[in-house]
């Protein structure tokens, strides 16, 4: 591989790896306002973060209404909120 093949091999790979890093991070404080977090309603792949271990963050979750995985809702909901049957949770639960 000639020395600008190899550069702009490098270069993609790490306009991946920081695009990856960005879509992994948990939201912002500035957009939790107004929002509480509301673990078991999330569907699988659509979490905002904490999807527990085996996994990083936002998007991760492996399972619809995984237990430990939340989204963003409007505060005041999480509770009285019920997805297919699934009640969303303020603290992470057992699987």
């Amino acid at each position: 591989m000639n020395r600008s093949t190899l550069a702009l091999a490098l270069a993609g790979s790490l306009t991946s790896a920081f695009a990856s890093a960005t879509f992994a991070a948990p939201l912002p404080a500035s957009e939790m306002v107004g929002k509480e977090k509301c673990y078991g309603i999330a569907l699988k792949g659509q979490n905002d973060c904490a999807a527990g271990a085996g996994t990083t963050c936002a998007g991760t979750s492996t399972k619809d209404y995984q237990a430990n995985a939340w989204k963003a809702v409007p505060a005041g909901t999480c509770t009285t909120m019920e997805v297919d049957g699934h009640k969303g949770s303020l603290e992470p639960m057992e699987s």
